[in-house]
């Protein structure tokens, strides 16, 4: 199976606003603005996925084929 480079792009994308999130959660005076920002974009990324996921039969889950 090889996995589309669009795919691996988003997850590390996705990884690093989570990491960019959790970061910015523990720091001390967190941006609100801030942290809905990371988590409205992370929330894009994860539907991107999604989508990229039902175009790809090869990396959709055993289930749902």
């Amino acid at each position: 199976m090889t996995i589309s480079p669009n795919f691996y792009r988003l997850t590390q994308l996705h990884r690093q606003l989570d990491d960019a999130e959790r970061r910015e959660a523990r720091r001390r005076g967190a941006n609100p603005f801030r942290l809905l920002r990371l988590k409205t974009l992370k929330l894009a990324v994860k539907e991107r996925l999604a989508a990229l996921t039902m175009r790809l039969p090869a990396l959709r889950p055993a289930l749902a084929r």
